[in-house]
Protein backbone atom coordinates (compact mmCIF):
# COMPACT_ATOMS: atom_id res chain seq x y z
CA UNK A 1 0.00 0.00 0.00
CA UNK A 2 2.91 2.35 0.75
CA UNK A 3 3.84 2.41 -2.94
CA UNK A 4 0.40 3.33 -4.21
CA UNK A 5 0.54 6.68 -6.00
CA UNK A 6 -3.19 7.38 -5.59
CA UNK A 7 -2.96 6.96 -1.82
CA UNK A 8 0.27 8.91 -1.39
CA UNK A 9 -1.14 11.81 -3.40
CA UNK A 10 -4.11 12.19 -1.08
CA UNK A 11 -2.66 11.10 2.29
CA UNK A 12 -1.67 14.66 3.36
CA UNK A 13 -5.35 15.57 3.12
CA UNK A 14 -6.52 12.67 5.32
CA UNK A 15 -6.71 12.50 9.12
CA UNK A 16 -5.15 9.04 8.89
CA UNK A 17 -1.71 7.51 9.35
CA UNK A 18 -0.23 4.73 7.23
CA UNK A 19 1.28 1.94 9.30
CA UNK A 20 2.10 -1.66 8.29
CA UNK A 21 0.29 -1.27 4.99
CA UNK A 22 -2.92 -0.18 6.71
CA UNK A 23 -4.63 3.12 7.37
CA UNK A 24 -5.30 4.04 10.99
CA UNK A 25 -6.84 6.96 12.84
CA UNK A 26 -4.36 8.54 15.28
CA UNK A 27 -4.76 6.96 18.70
CA UNK A 28 -5.83 10.22 20.39
CA UNK A 29 -8.58 10.65 17.82
CA UNK A 30 -9.75 7.06 18.32
CA UNK A 31 -9.97 7.63 22.08
CA UNK A 32 -12.00 10.81 21.62
CA UNK A 33 -14.36 9.21 19.10
CA UNK A 34 -14.88 6.17 21.34
CA UNK A 35 -15.72 8.48 24.20
CA UNK A 36 -18.17 10.42 22.04
CA UNK A 37 -19.77 7.18 20.80
CA UNK A 38 -20.34 6.02 24.38
CA UNK A 39 -22.69 8.92 24.97
CA UNK A 40 -22.73 12.20 26.88
CA UNK A 41 -22.34 10.57 30.30
CA UNK A 42 -18.83 9.39 29.39
CA UNK A 43 -17.78 12.12 26.95
CA UNK A 44 -19.24 15.03 28.89
CA UNK A 45 -20.57 16.47 25.62
CA UNK A 46 -24.06 17.44 26.69
CA UNK A 47 -24.68 20.33 24.26
CA UNK A 48 -24.26 20.99 20.58
CA UNK A 49 -21.76 23.72 21.42
CA UNK A 50 -19.59 21.27 23.38
CA UNK A 51 -19.75 18.78 20.49
CA UNK A 52 -18.67 21.51 18.06
CA UNK A 53 -15.63 22.43 20.19
CA UNK A 54 -14.66 18.76 20.56
CA UNK A 55 -14.78 18.18 16.81
CA UNK A 56 -12.80 21.38 16.25
CA UNK A 57 -10.15 20.16 18.69
CA UNK A 58 -9.87 16.88 16.79
CA UNK A 59 -9.51 18.71 13.49
CA UNK A 60 -6.91 21.12 14.82
CA UNK A 61 -4.83 18.26 16.21
CA UNK A 62 -4.44 16.63 12.81
CA UNK A 63 -2.35 19.33 11.08
CA UNK A 64 -4.01 18.75 7.72
CA UNK A 65 -2.54 20.57 4.75
CA UNK A 66 -4.29 23.57 3.25
CA UNK A 67 -2.74 23.01 -0.16
CA UNK A 68 -5.27 22.52 -2.98
CA UNK A 69 -5.94 18.89 -3.83
CA UNK A 70 -6.35 19.59 -7.54
CA UNK A 71 -6.00 22.76 -9.53
CA UNK A 72 -8.85 24.38 -11.38
CA UNK A 73 -8.13 22.58 -14.59
CA UNK A 74 -7.26 24.07 -17.92
CA UNK A 75 -6.84 20.46 -18.98
CA UNK A 76 -9.04 17.52 -18.13
CA UNK A 77 -7.97 14.97 -15.54
CA UNK A 78 -9.28 11.80 -13.90
CA UNK A 79 -8.92 10.61 -10.31
CA UNK A 80 -9.69 7.11 -9.04
CA UNK A 81 -10.64 6.28 -5.43
CA UNK A 82 -11.16 2.84 -3.98
CA UNK A 83 -14.28 2.30 -1.88
CA UNK A 84 -12.42 2.07 1.43
CA UNK A 85 -10.72 5.40 0.83
CA UNK A 86 -14.04 6.88 -0.26
CA UNK A 87 -15.60 5.79 3.03
CA UNK A 88 -12.76 7.34 5.01
CA UNK A 89 -13.12 10.64 3.16
CA UNK A 90 -16.87 10.71 3.71
CA UNK A 91 -16.33 10.05 7.41
CA UNK A 92 -13.99 13.06 7.53
CA UNK A 93 -16.64 15.20 5.84
CA UNK A 94 -19.34 13.93 8.20
CA UNK A 95 -17.24 14.87 11.25
CA UNK A 96 -16.35 18.23 9.63
CA UNK A 97 -12.61 17.54 9.65
CA UNK A 98 -11.58 19.08 6.35
CA UNK A 99 -9.93 22.51 6.39
CA UNK A 100 -12.21 25.14 4.88
CA UNK A 101 -9.80 28.07 4.72
CA UNK A 102 -9.56 29.45 1.18
CA UNK A 103 -12.02 26.93 -0.30
CA UNK A 104 -14.15 29.83 -1.51
CA UNK A 105 -11.22 31.57 -3.19
CA UNK A 106 -10.39 28.27 -4.92
CA UNK A 107 -14.00 27.95 -6.19
CA UNK A 108 -14.48 24.71 -4.27
CA UNK A 109 -17.90 23.66 -2.95
CA UNK A 110 -18.80 22.90 0.65
CA UNK A 111 -17.40 19.56 1.83
CA UNK A 112 -18.04 19.39 5.60
CA UNK A 113 -21.50 18.50 6.93
CA UNK A 114 -21.76 21.32 9.47
CA UNK A 115 -24.14 23.41 7.35
CA UNK A 116 -26.44 20.44 6.91
CA UNK A 117 -26.44 19.76 10.66
CA UNK A 118 -26.97 23.45 11.47
CA UNK A 119 -30.01 23.70 9.20
CA UNK A 120 -31.54 20.68 10.92
CA UNK A 121 -30.82 22.20 14.33
CA UNK A 122 -32.17 25.69 13.60
CA UNK A 123 -35.24 24.72 11.61
CA UNK A 124 -36.04 21.04 11.76
CA UNK A 125 -37.45 19.65 8.54
CA UNK A 126 -38.29 16.11 7.54
CA UNK A 127 -36.49 16.64 4.24
CA UNK A 128 -33.18 17.47 5.94
CA UNK A 129 -33.64 14.66 8.43
CA UNK A 130 -34.13 12.18 5.62
CA UNK A 131 -31.05 13.39 3.79
CA UNK A 132 -29.02 12.61 6.90
CA UNK A 133 -30.78 9.25 7.25
CA UNK A 134 -29.45 8.34 3.78
CA UNK A 135 -25.90 9.15 4.89
CA UNK A 136 -26.24 7.24 8.17
CA UNK A 137 -27.55 4.26 6.24
CA UNK A 138 -24.49 4.41 3.98
CA UNK A 139 -22.15 4.30 6.99
CA UNK A 140 -24.06 1.40 8.51
CA UNK A 141 -23.68 -0.53 5.29
CA UNK A 142 -19.96 0.01 4.83
CA UNK A 143 -19.19 -0.61 8.50
CA UNK A 144 -20.66 -4.08 8.21
CA UNK A 145 -19.12 -4.79 4.81
CA UNK A 146 -16.71 -2.42 3.09
CA UNK A 147 -17.56 -2.47 -0.63
CA UNK A 148 -14.89 -3.27 -3.18
CA UNK A 149 -14.06 -1.46 -6.36
CA UNK A 150 -13.37 2.09 -7.47
CA UNK A 151 -15.09 5.36 -8.26
CA UNK A 152 -13.58 7.69 -10.86
CA UNK A 153 -14.06 11.43 -11.32
CA UNK A 154 -13.15 12.94 -14.68
CA UNK A 155 -13.07 16.65 -15.42
CA UNK A 156 -13.90 17.00 -19.12
CA UNK A 157 -12.67 20.17 -20.81
CA UNK A 158 -13.20 21.63 -24.28
CA UNK A 159 -10.28 24.12 -24.63
CA UNK A 160 -11.56 27.54 -25.64
CA UNK A 161 -9.04 28.59 -28.26
CA UNK A 162 -5.47 28.33 -29.54
CA UNK A 163 -5.41 24.75 -28.34
CA UNK A 164 -3.01 22.02 -29.32
CA UNK A 165 -5.36 19.33 -28.01
CA UNK A 166 -7.41 17.01 -30.18
CA UNK A 167 -10.30 19.44 -30.50
CA UNK A 168 -11.49 22.78 -29.12
CA UNK A 169 -14.70 24.40 -27.95
CA UNK A 170 -16.97 24.21 -31.02
CA UNK A 171 -17.78 27.32 -32.98
CA UNK A 172 -21.23 27.95 -34.36
CA UNK A 173 -20.33 26.57 -37.82
CA UNK A 174 -19.68 23.23 -36.16
CA UNK A 175 -23.42 23.03 -35.56
CA UNK A 176 -24.82 24.84 -38.59
CA UNK A 177 -22.80 22.78 -41.08
CA UNK A 178 -23.19 19.42 -39.37
CA UNK A 179 -24.53 16.60 -41.55
CA UNK A 180 -24.61 14.10 -38.69
CA UNK A 181 -28.05 12.43 -38.54
CA UNK A 182 -30.05 12.80 -35.38
CA UNK A 183 -29.82 9.85 -33.01
CA UNK A 184 -32.78 7.79 -31.90
CA UNK A 185 -35.06 9.48 -29.39
CA UNK A 186 -37.22 7.60 -26.86
CA UNK A 187 -39.62 9.49 -24.60
CA UNK A 188 -40.35 8.15 -21.11
CA UNK A 189 -43.35 9.83 -19.49
CA UNK A 190 -42.82 8.02 -16.19
CA UNK A 191 -39.85 6.71 -14.26
CA UNK A 192 -36.59 8.23 -13.08
CA UNK A 193 -33.20 8.63 -14.73
CA UNK A 194 -31.40 6.72 -11.99
CA UNK A 195 -33.70 3.72 -12.49
CA UNK A 196 -33.06 3.34 -16.22
CA UNK A 197 -31.87 -0.11 -17.28
CA UNK A 198 -30.54 0.68 -20.75
CA UNK A 199 -26.91 1.12 -19.68
CA UNK A 200 -27.01 4.83 -20.57
CA UNK A 201 -24.93 7.77 -19.36
CA UNK A 202 -27.15 9.46 -16.77
CA UNK A 203 -27.33 13.26 -16.68
CA UNK A 204 -26.93 15.10 -13.38
CA UNK A 205 -28.75 18.44 -13.66
CA UNK A 206 -25.85 20.01 -11.85
CA UNK A 207 -25.00 23.25 -10.18
CA UNK A 208 -21.73 24.77 -11.41
CA UNK A 209 -20.47 23.75 -7.97
CA UNK A 210 -20.79 19.97 -8.14
CA UNK A 211 -23.31 18.65 -5.63
CA UNK A 212 -25.22 21.92 -5.49
CA UNK A 213 -27.07 22.18 -2.20
CA UNK A 214 -26.53 18.55 -1.18
CA UNK A 215 -24.79 19.62 2.05
CA UNK A 216 -27.03 22.65 2.44
CA UNK A 217 -30.82 22.91 2.11
CA UNK A 218 -31.18 21.72 -1.50
CA UNK A 219 -33.18 18.60 -2.30
CA UNK A 220 -33.92 18.39 -6.02
CA UNK A 221 -32.50 16.13 -8.72
CA UNK A 222 -28.77 16.58 -8.09
CA UNK A 223 -28.97 16.72 -4.31
CA UNK A 224 -31.15 13.60 -4.12
CA UNK A 225 -28.69 11.70 -6.32
CA UNK A 226 -25.85 12.67 -4.00
CA UNK A 227 -27.80 11.35 -1.00
CA UNK A 228 -28.73 7.97 -2.48
CA UNK A 229 -25.23 7.59 -4.05
CA UNK A 230 -23.16 9.18 -1.25
CA UNK A 231 -19.81 8.37 -2.90
CA UNK A 232 -20.59 11.23 -5.31
CA UNK A 233 -20.02 13.65 -2.44
CA UNK A 234 -16.27 12.98 -2.60
CA UNK A 235 -16.10 15.02 -5.80
CA UNK A 236 -17.09 18.06 -3.76
CA UNK A 237 -13.76 17.79 -1.95
CA UNK A 238 -11.53 18.58 -4.90
CA UNK A 239 -13.55 19.58 -8.00
CA UNK A 240 -13.71 23.38 -8.47
CA UNK A 241 -16.73 25.05 -10.03
CA UNK A 242 -17.28 24.15 -13.66
CA UNK A 243 -16.59 26.76 -16.31
CA UNK A 244 -18.74 27.08 -19.44
CA UNK A 245 -16.47 24.68 -21.31
CA UNK A 246 -16.31 21.96 -18.63
CA UNK A 247 -18.32 18.97 -17.44
CA UNK A 248 -17.70 16.23 -14.88
CA UNK A 249 -18.16 12.51 -15.51
CA UNK A 250 -18.35 10.09 -12.57
CA UNK A 251 -18.23 6.32 -12.98
CA UNK A 252 -18.80 3.69 -10.32
CA UNK A 253 -20.79 5.43 -7.59
CA UNK A 254 -22.89 2.81 -5.83
CA UNK A 255 -26.49 3.42 -4.83
CA UNK A 256 -27.27 2.58 -1.19
CA UNK A 257 -30.73 4.04 -0.54
CA UNK A 258 -34.24 4.04 -1.91
CA UNK A 259 -36.45 7.08 -1.54
CA UNK A 260 -39.85 8.55 -2.20
CA UNK A 261 -40.91 12.11 -2.90
CA UNK A 262 -39.06 15.14 -4.16
CA UNK A 263 -37.88 18.45 -2.69
CA UNK A 264 -39.75 19.07 0.60
CA UNK A 265 -41.43 15.65 0.32
CA UNK A 266 -38.18 13.71 -0.01
CA UNK A 267 -38.08 10.68 2.27
CA UNK A 268 -35.56 7.88 2.81
CA UNK A 269 -37.45 4.62 2.23
CA UNK A 270 -34.90 1.93 2.97
CA UNK A 271 -31.98 -0.07 1.68
CA UNK A 272 -31.13 -0.35 -2.00
CA UNK A 273 -29.10 -3.26 -3.38
CA UNK A 274 -27.15 -2.02 -6.39
CA UNK A 275 -26.96 -4.81 -8.97
CA UNK A 276 -24.87 -2.98 -11.55
CA UNK A 277 -21.98 -5.16 -12.64
CA UNK A 278 -18.35 -4.01 -12.67
CA UNK A 279 -16.31 -2.79 -15.62
CA UNK A 280 -12.73 -3.86 -16.35
CA UNK A 281 -11.41 -1.13 -14.01
CA UNK A 282 -13.42 -2.32 -11.03
CA UNK A 283 -16.09 0.38 -11.26
CA UNK A 284 -19.82 -0.23 -11.21
CA UNK A 285 -21.31 0.47 -14.62
CA UNK A 286 -23.15 3.53 -13.35
CA UNK A 287 -22.10 6.47 -15.51
CA UNK A 288 -23.12 9.99 -14.52
CA UNK A 289 -22.32 13.22 -16.33
CA UNK A 290 -22.74 16.53 -14.48
CA UNK A 291 -23.61 19.53 -16.64
CA UNK A 292 -24.77 22.88 -15.28
CA UNK A 293 -27.36 24.96 -17.11
CA UNK A 294 -27.63 28.72 -16.98
CA UNK A 295 -29.80 29.85 -14.10
CA UNK A 296 -32.99 31.89 -14.63
CA UNK A 297 -32.31 32.73 -18.28
CA UNK A 298 -35.83 34.11 -18.93
CA UNK A 299 -36.18 35.65 -22.37
CA UNK A 300 -32.40 35.70 -22.65
CA UNK A 301 -32.46 32.03 -23.60
CA UNK A 302 -34.03 32.92 -26.96
CA UNK A 303 -31.61 35.72 -27.83
CA UNK A 304 -28.52 35.24 -29.94
CA UNK A 305 -26.29 36.40 -27.12
CA UNK A 306 -27.59 33.40 -25.17
CA UNK A 307 -27.26 30.88 -27.99
CA UNK A 308 -23.94 32.43 -29.04
CA UNK A 309 -22.48 33.09 -25.62
CA UNK A 310 -18.83 33.77 -24.65
CA UNK A 311 -17.87 35.15 -28.07
CA UNK A 312 -20.05 35.82 -31.13
CA UNK A 313 -19.02 32.51 -32.66
CA UNK A 314 -19.54 30.46 -29.50
CA UNK A 315 -22.68 29.00 -27.99
CA UNK A 316 -22.86 27.95 -24.39
CA UNK A 317 -25.69 25.55 -23.61
CA UNK A 318 -25.26 23.18 -26.53
CA UNK A 319 -21.49 23.06 -26.04
CA UNK A 320 -21.97 22.41 -22.33
CA UNK A 321 -24.15 19.42 -23.20
CA UNK A 322 -21.68 18.29 -25.89
CA UNK A 323 -18.84 18.45 -23.36
CA UNK A 324 -20.84 16.26 -20.99
CA UNK A 325 -21.88 13.81 -23.71
CA UNK A 326 -18.74 13.26 -25.75
CA UNK A 327 -17.21 9.80 -25.52
CA UNK A 328 -13.44 9.50 -25.12
CA UNK A 329 -13.45 6.21 -27.02
CA UNK A 330 -14.58 8.06 -30.16
CA UNK A 331 -11.76 10.60 -30.21
CA UNK A 332 -10.61 9.66 -33.71
CA UNK A 333 -14.11 10.21 -35.07
CA UNK A 334 -14.37 13.55 -33.25
CA UNK A 335 -11.04 14.58 -34.72
CA UNK A 336 -12.49 14.15 -38.19
CA UNK A 337 -15.53 16.16 -37.14
CA UNK A 338 -13.44 19.11 -35.99
CA UNK A 339 -11.29 18.91 -39.09
CA UNK A 340 -14.43 19.25 -41.17
CA UNK A 341 -14.24 15.73 -42.63
CA UNK A 342 -17.67 14.57 -41.53
CA UNK A 343 -17.99 12.36 -44.57
CA UNK A 344 -15.24 10.10 -43.18
CA UNK A 345 -17.08 9.20 -40.00
CA UNK A 346 -18.14 5.59 -40.04
CA UNK A 347 -21.81 5.07 -40.90
CA UNK A 348 -22.80 8.63 -40.09
CA UNK A 349 -24.74 8.92 -43.31
CA UNK A 350 -26.44 5.57 -42.93
CA UNK A 351 -30.14 6.37 -42.46
CA UNK A 352 -30.61 3.13 -40.55
CA UNK A 353 -28.61 4.71 -37.73
CA UNK A 354 -31.90 6.33 -36.73
CA UNK A 355 -33.25 2.81 -36.10
CA UNK A 356 -30.77 1.65 -33.49
CA UNK A 357 -31.92 -1.07 -31.17
CA UNK A 358 -31.69 0.06 -27.55
CA UNK A 359 -31.48 -2.88 -25.17
CA UNK A 360 -32.94 -2.68 -21.71
CA UNK A 361 -30.93 -4.79 -19.32
CA UNK A 362 -32.48 -7.01 -16.72
CA UNK A 363 -32.91 -5.69 -13.21
CA UNK A 364 -31.40 -8.94 -11.95
CA UNK A 365 -28.38 -9.19 -14.23
CA UNK A 366 -26.94 -6.70 -16.66
CA UNK A 367 -25.55 -9.48 -18.84
CA UNK A 368 -28.97 -10.58 -20.10
CA UNK A 369 -30.34 -8.24 -22.73
CA UNK A 370 -34.09 -8.27 -22.95
CA UNK A 371 -34.03 -6.93 -26.50
CA UNK A 372 -36.65 -4.30 -25.80
CA UNK A 373 -36.32 -2.47 -29.09
CA UNK A 374 -37.31 1.07 -29.72
CA UNK A 375 -37.44 0.11 -33.37
CA UNK A 376 -36.82 -3.43 -34.61
CA UNK A 377 -34.99 -2.88 -37.85
CA UNK A 378 -31.40 -2.39 -36.78
CA UNK A 379 -28.64 -4.69 -35.60
CA UNK A 380 -27.06 -5.14 -32.19
CA UNK A 381 -25.38 -2.11 -30.58
CA UNK A 382 -24.83 -3.43 -27.06
CA UNK A 383 -21.55 -1.58 -26.61
CA UNK A 384 -22.88 1.84 -27.59
CA UNK A 385 -23.79 3.98 -24.59
CA UNK A 386 -26.65 6.41 -25.03
CA UNK A 387 -27.85 9.31 -22.87
CA UNK A 388 -30.55 9.22 -20.16
CA UNK A 389 -31.72 12.73 -19.42
CA UNK A 390 -34.74 14.96 -18.88
CA UNK A 391 -35.73 18.57 -18.36
CA UNK A 392 -32.22 19.86 -17.73
CA UNK A 393 -32.14 23.36 -16.27
CA UNK A 394 -35.94 23.67 -16.42
CA UNK A 395 -37.09 23.35 -12.82
CA UNK A 396 -35.56 25.72 -10.31
CA UNK A 397 -33.33 27.13 -13.05
CA UNK A 398 -36.30 28.23 -15.19
CA UNK A 399 -35.26 27.03 -18.66
CA UNK A 400 -37.62 26.26 -21.55
CA UNK A 401 -38.06 22.46 -21.59
CA UNK A 402 -38.78 22.43 -25.34
CA UNK A 403 -35.56 24.23 -26.17
CA UNK A 404 -33.49 22.25 -23.66
CA UNK A 405 -34.75 18.90 -24.95
CA UNK A 406 -33.73 19.85 -28.50
CA UNK A 407 -30.33 21.17 -27.38
CA UNK A 408 -29.58 17.86 -25.64
CA UNK A 409 -30.73 15.88 -28.68
CA UNK A 410 -28.42 17.87 -30.92
CA UNK A 411 -25.47 17.48 -28.53
CA UNK A 412 -25.98 13.73 -28.12
CA UNK A 413 -26.24 13.24 -31.88
CA UNK A 414 -23.14 15.31 -32.59
CA UNK A 415 -21.31 13.33 -29.89
CA UNK A 416 -22.20 10.19 -31.90
CA UNK A 417 -24.32 8.75 -29.12
CA UNK A 418 -26.75 6.12 -30.44
CA UNK A 419 -29.84 7.22 -28.53
CA UNK A 420 -31.45 9.49 -25.96
CA UNK A 421 -33.87 8.32 -23.29
CA UNK A 422 -35.79 11.43 -22.34
CA UNK A 423 -37.69 11.43 -19.05
CA UNK A 424 -40.40 14.11 -19.06
CA UNK A 425 -41.42 13.39 -15.43
CA UNK A 426 -45.02 13.72 -16.61
CA UNK A 427 -44.84 17.47 -17.29
CA UNK A 428 -47.87 18.50 -19.33
CA UNK A 429 -45.94 20.86 -21.62
CA UNK A 430 -43.84 17.92 -22.85
CA UNK A 431 -46.73 15.69 -23.92
CA UNK A 432 -46.07 16.34 -27.61
CA UNK A 433 -42.32 15.59 -27.43
CA UNK A 434 -42.69 12.04 -28.72
CA UNK A 435 -44.81 13.17 -31.67
CA UNK A 436 -42.34 15.92 -32.54
CA UNK A 437 -39.30 13.61 -32.34
CA UNK A 438 -41.00 10.98 -34.52
CA UNK A 439 -41.88 13.62 -37.13
CA UNK A 440 -38.31 14.94 -37.21
CA UNK A 441 -36.79 11.46 -37.50
CA UNK A 442 -39.25 10.53 -40.25
CA UNK A 443 -37.91 13.48 -42.26
CA UNK A 444 -34.30 12.36 -41.65
CA UNK A 445 -33.11 15.73 -40.43
CA UNK A 446 -29.46 16.28 -39.60
CA UNK A 447 -27.98 18.09 -36.62
CA UNK A 448 -27.45 21.14 -38.85
CA UNK A 449 -31.07 21.10 -40.01
CA UNK A 450 -32.54 21.03 -36.50
CA UNK A 451 -30.02 23.54 -35.14
CA UNK A 452 -30.93 25.99 -37.89
CA UNK A 453 -34.63 25.62 -37.05
CA UNK A 454 -33.92 26.22 -33.36
CA UNK A 455 -31.93 29.38 -34.13
CA UNK A 456 -34.73 30.66 -36.39
CA UNK A 457 -37.35 30.02 -33.72
CA UNK A 458 -35.30 31.79 -31.05
CA UNK A 459 -34.77 34.70 -33.40
CA UNK A 460 -38.50 35.01 -34.05
CA UNK A 461 -39.59 34.73 -30.42
CA UNK A 462 -36.97 37.22 -29.23
CA UNK A 463 -38.23 39.74 -31.83
CA UNK A 464 -41.86 39.13 -30.88
CA UNK A 465 -42.71 37.56 -34.26
CA UNK A 466 -44.14 34.45 -32.61
CA UNK A 467 -45.53 33.57 -29.21
CA UNK A 468 -45.92 29.87 -29.89
CA UNK A 469 -43.99 27.27 -27.93
CA UNK A 470 -41.27 25.59 -29.98
CA UNK A 471 -43.05 22.29 -30.64
CA UNK A 472 -46.20 24.06 -31.89
CA UNK A 473 -44.10 26.39 -34.02
CA UNK A 474 -42.09 23.52 -35.52
CA UNK A 475 -44.69 20.85 -36.18
CA UNK A 476 -46.93 21.44 -39.23
CA UNK A 477 -50.61 21.68 -38.39
CA UNK A 478 -51.45 18.62 -40.50
CA UNK A 479 -48.96 16.52 -38.55
CA UNK A 480 -50.30 17.43 -35.13
CA UNK A 481 -53.22 15.06 -35.61
CA UNK A 482 -51.90 12.69 -38.25
CA UNK A 483 -48.24 11.77 -38.43
CA UNK A 484 -48.84 9.88 -41.65
CA UNK A 485 -49.50 13.06 -43.58
CA UNK A 486 -45.93 14.02 -44.40
CA UNK A 487 -45.25 16.78 -46.84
Amino acid sequence: MESREDLNSILPFLPLVLRSSNLFWPSQVVETLNSMAAGPDQSGLTTGDALFHSISAIRNSLSLTNQPLASSAHHGYSLFFDKELTGALLACAFFCLFPVIDRGSQNLPTINFDYLFAILYHRHSKMQENKIRCIIHYFRRICSNIPRGFVSFERKVLPLNNCSELFCYPKVNFWINSTIPLCQFKVKDSGLIEDQTFGALEVDFANEYIGGGALHSGCVQEEIRFMINPELIIGMLFLPAMADNEAIEIVGAERFSDYTGYASNFCFSGNHVDKQEMDSLGRRKTLITAIDALCSPGMRQYKLEFLLRLLPEFNREINKAFCGFFDQSKCKQYERLFLGSEEDITDHKDPSRNNLVVHETSSDTRENYVGRSLTPEYSDHKDDIGIATGNWGCGAFGGDPHVKSIIQWLAASQALRPFILYYTFGIESMQSLEKVSEWILAHKWTVGDLWSMLVEYCSQISRGQTHAVFFDWLLPASSKTNLCCFS
